[in-house]
């Protein structure tokens, strides 16, 4: 096990460099000069040669590659082309919002997907399956952003039950906090359920199947110990797989929520970069995405091991 760790991590390390490369080459190749936007339409060339001189942009290319890695290496993220604050201060300062969606939402997608997936592998070809299986499929068909539109006019417009967008800190009381997440938790948490749901369902009808399942209950095993004890461990991979695949599609959904519901979050962070072409928070944030990204992978990898002893490595 020790020795398939530090394959994965030299694995994962190799991967980060090569996402480090892409990164630096898809940002510097785009169209636009980063000197210009920042001068402005009506700057003089003086000016935006100061700005490119300024900004290392007329070093070779792999000279500024160089650089770039080493600054990164160290923890300097670089600084904002526009506000010149640097750029791990403003990410760190629209971290809260963004972790506090993405957990809550993690919680309840998994919680209510398996439970879900179980309950309709369980009651196989029966009202409750048909239920689950078009509430799963029309869960996963519809886009998060008419969730969300839906859901704010229902609860919000309709009702005011809800507030319509906005963030408030933790730190102003947990039930405001709460209160303002509902929505975006329930928009994005919808079809990750369902995408769930479905693969636990798959992966639950194939293992009660099996023979042992069925000599379980031929030696009087419960309901609850066949499904739980018995079905729910050995169909724990493809789940697990899953789980890790919604984590990695969230960070796309976080965007189109947090922009929907106007959340101050790395999402709406990385809307606004792109509007401005700030080059510096947009490859800050894809750094830090893609090594969130090859942590979950290697942490999916490990716990196979953990919920399947047949697997070593």
């Amino acid at each position: 096990m020790t020795a398939y760790i530090l394959r994965r991590l030299v694995s994962a390390i190799a991967v980060m460099a090569m996402v480090g490369i892409f990164i630096f080459l898809l940002l510097r190749l785009a169209p636009g000069d980063p000197a210009a936007i920042i001068a402005g339409d009506k700057a003089a060339p003086q000016v935006i040669a100061a700005i490119r001189e300024q900004l290392g942009l007329n070093e070779p290319m792999p000279v500024q590659f160089v650089h770039w890695a080493l600054n990164i290496l160290g923890g300097d993220f670089g600084t904002s082309l526009f506000s010149g604050r640097p750029v791990l201060e403003l990410i760190s300062l629209r971290l809260e919002p963004t972790i506090s969606i993405s957990i809550l939402t993690m919680m309840l997608s998994v919680s209510v997907g398996v439970s879900f997936g179980v309950l309709a592998a369980w009651r196989a070809g029966g009202l409750v399956d048909r239920i689950l299986t078009a509430f799963a499929t029309l869960g996963f068909s519809v886009p998060v952003f008419v969730i969300a539109f839906f859901l704010i006019y229902f609860f919000a417009i309709s009702t005011h039950w809800l507030p319509v967008q906005g963030y408030v800190p933790i730190d102003n009381g947990p039930g405001p906090w709460f209160v303002h997440l509902i929505l975006p938790i329930l928009a994005l948490s919808l079809p990750y359920i369902a995408f769930i749901a479905r693969v636990t369902r798959a992966s639950m009808l194939e293992v009660l199947s099996e023979d042992y399942m069925r000599t379980a209950a031929a030696k009087g095993a419960t309901s609850y110990a066949m499904l739980f004890h018995h079905a729910l461990k050995n169909a724990g991979a493809p789940i697990l797989t899953v789980i890790g695949l919604s984590f990695a599609g969230l960070i796309g959904g976080v965007v189109i929520t947090e922009t929907v519901f106007n959340v101050p979050g790395i999402g709406r962070l990385v809307v606004d970069a792109l509007n401005n072409r700030d080059y510096p928070i947009i490859q800050g944030v894809l750094i830090l995405v893609s090594g969130l990204y090859v942590l979950i992978n290697l942490a999916v990898d490990l716990g196979y091991t953990l919920i399947d002893p047949r697997i070593r490595y």
